[in-house]
């Protein structure tokens, strides 16, 4: 089991010297003991040289069974040293591109500062990650549906309000609008590729749906929002991710008392690694941080 240690630790680290420094051991101690562990198994885990450290297919589908066993000592170790020891060990973070720049962006540097001895891996990423075979601590994203059942630990972070906006300069120049209807004599900056029709809903609950012109497409937040600015159109963006421009004034929220829908962030883990200390206080950190 030492082993089989200091391999998932080598792996975190992307390296025997960076497992070294966090361990205080030799890097030769844990080469040589990873290479036992090898000849043991009879199989190679990693293909390594003086210049890279990549897991072989066989490494990876070992580490992904090796890391759970080590979850399940750093639990049980964590949770006894818990009164007198801060939280520590690896905790991997996925995020999608909007979601790091928008949210995590500020908090998880201090979530570092709060806990020095706590390593975050983060990878920002918009494609599908599995948070199992992928070792995934903690998967944060956004959603228009509710989530189907995974048997994941799903946590509410944001629901967070559609709205339109637009530069002053586009309002100025364009005509008056009081209603979504008004929109349709309007130039639109789509924020889907399927332009799909804009569905409002006022504070009343009485809805519309809309097509203004198409003026500009794009399916990433920052690029609707530059497109916006620069007086293009009118977009359908998250609340949250134009909070400085609508303080500034560089975008004005168009028709306040309709939104367009909603976006609901959520918070996804295993059971099992919601149980580690670690974790667990990334979780109710981003909970407590995020949550509105």
């Amino acid at each position: 089991m030492n082993d089989v240690y200091l391999f998932v630790v080598a792996v975190e680290h992307q390296g025997f010297s960076a497992a070294a420094k966090q361990l205080n051991l030799p890097k030769s101690t844990i080469s040589k003991r990873v290479a036992i562990l090898e000849n043991k198994l009879g199989l190679t885990l990693i293909h390594r040289s003086s210049r890279s450290f990549v897991l072989s297919e066989s490494g990876k589908l070992f580490y992904q069974h090796a890391k759970n066993a080590v979850d399940e000592f750093r639990y049980a170790e964590e949770n006894l040293l818990i009164q007198q020891q801060e939280p520590s060990g690896v905790v991997r973070l996925s995020a999608s591109v909007p979601i790091a720049q928008y949210l995590l962006s500020d908090c998880l540097p201090e979530l570092a500062e709060r806990y020095p001895k706590l390593l975050l891996q983060v990878e920002v990423t918009d494609r599908y990650v599995d948070v199992m075979s992928e070792n995934f601590d903690i998967v944060i994203r956004s959603h228009f549906q509710p989530l189907p059942d995974s048997g994941l630990i799903q946590r509410v972070l944001k629901n967070d309000k559609i709205i339109a906006v637009a530069a002053p300069t586009y309002l100025m120049k364009s005509a008056p609008i009081h209603t979504p209807e008004d929109l349709l004599k309007h130039e639109g900056i789509w924020p889907e590729l399927q332009m799909n029709p804009w569905y409002f809903q006022n504070i009343n609950g009485q809805k519309e749906i809309v097509r203004p012109n198409i003026r500009f497409v794009a399916n990433e937040s920052e690029i609707l929002k530059g497109a916006a600015k620069r007086g293009l159109g009118i977009t359908l963006l998250p609340e949250t991710f134009c909070m400085n421009e609508l303080s500034e004034g560089s975008l004005i929220h168009v028709l306040p008392d309709w939104s367009a829908g909603s976006v609901t962030t959520s918070l996804l883990m295993l059971t099992r690694r919601g149980l580690l200390p670690s974790v667990n206080i990334t979780a109710d950190f981003l909970v407590e941080k995020l949550k509105t």
